[in-house]
């Protein structure tokens, strides 16, 4: 059977066996033959290239078996997804499997214009139409989100952090974590401070939380710039509040007490506060943290110009989006002052009425 073909391409769509996986084969072989027929295409390997090497190294007889295609590409097609059956394929090669299989089933689904691949037609494993990234996900048997994590990690890893997931010395959700917090740095952009006066100031900082996580979990800074206590201090926020000016800031519990650090460097003075319950659960470190707070502070006489008095407890489920904040409290802060200048910091998007300032949209 010297007359069999390896052909590279297909090769590659293989991961290759760790040495002491190559070696616990090569010894049952040896031991009790190659008891798994080799399966071919016409003259080229598509499945067993290590016991095909190890019987010809060791001149032992193995059988074949010829597996029919229609082109190189349902070969690839089968290759790939036959390796999905592996106990000892890692999650990142398993995702790796994925995004090639996601590329040629794009490519295949162009070329047949949403007809249905044989790999389909043949397998129930194989739902259709394979046109989504989950569907592809579902057959690797891993999350959407891990291959999307993958994804990124090859794009962006240099080939050491890469070769460490292999070697699992390092987890998918640390190098995936570290790139994003790279990527977030190198995207933030430097702008000039926030210009003019305001009556009212609205501000969810980007703060910085001390604990450390274990690389598994996400935090603020996976998700924007944050800023030191310090760093918030020395905002120039006391030069661009009125005289008699109203600042309504926004601080979760664990950073309760250094808020108020901030309050006073920016020249204002506690009054109260409103309760955002969340009603979704989040994790914290000695409970379900339900609930954040805005805090309601002034610089000279600033009232609210609608005596409404609001309940101080704000129930509103929480959206998924990170720090997100309902919009409900924007409304209540123009309810309760209808006039003078308003900017929010810390912005994410541009509202009306409102000047906006922030990494992610500048000064508006």
């Amino acid at each position: 059977m010297c007359s069999l073909k390896i052909d590279s391409e297909f090769k590659s769509l293989i991961p290759p066996l760790s040495p002491d996986e190559y070696s616990g084969l090569e010894q049952d072989i040896i031991q009790r033959g190659c008891r798994v027929p080799l399966d071919i295409w016409g003259d080229i390997i598509v499945d067993g290239h290590n016991r095909f090497e190890i019987c010809q190294r060791r001149n032992i007889t193995f059988d074949i078996k010829q597996i029919e295609f229609n082109s190189r590409v349902d070969a690839k097609i089968w290759i790939i997804t036959n390796q999905f059956a592996r106990r000892n394929l890692s999650a990142f090669q398993r995702c790796e499997l994925a995004l090639e299989l996601e590329d040629i089933f794009k490519a295949k689904a162009k070329e047949n214009q949403g007809t249905r691949t044989d790999i389909c037609q043949k397998s129930d494993k194989c739902p259709f139409p394979i046109d989504t990234k989950k569907e592809v996900a579902k057959i690797a048997g891993v999350s959407h989100d891990t291959v999307a994590k993958v994804k990124k990690v090859i794009a962006k890893a240099p080939e050491e952090v890469k070769q460490k997931i292999q070697d699992g010395e390092l987890t998918i959700n640390k190098a995936y974590n570290y790139i994003k917090r790279q990527e977030i740095k190198e995207k933030a952009k430097d702008i000039e401070p926030p210009q003019g006066k305001y009556r009212v100031i609205y501000a969810d900082p980007a703060w910085q939380y001390s604990d450390k996580r274990d690389g598994n979990t996400t935090g603020a800074e996976d998700h924007y710039k944050t800023m030191s206590i310090e760093e918030l201090c020395n905002l120039p926020i006391k030069d661009i509040a009125d005289d008699n000016a109203v600042l309504f800031l926004w601080v979760t519990s664990p950073l309760l007490e250094k808020c108020f650090e901030i309050i006073r460097a920016w020249g204002f003075q506690y009054k109260t506060s409103f309760i955002w319950d969340k009603v979704k659960h989040n994790m914290g470190h000695y409970n379900s943290v339900r609930h954040e707070l805005l805090l309601i502070a002034t610089k000279g006489s600033c009232l609210p110009d609608n005596k409404k008095l609001y309940d101080s407890v704000q129930e509103i489920e929480r959206s998924d989006t990170h720090s997100e904040k309902p919009e409900q409290f924007r409304a209540i802060i123009d309810d309760l002052y209808t006039h003078g200048n308003k900017i929010e910091l810390f912005a994410r998007t541009k509202k009306d009425g409102w000047a906006n300032w922030g990494n992610e949209v500048g000064l508006l």
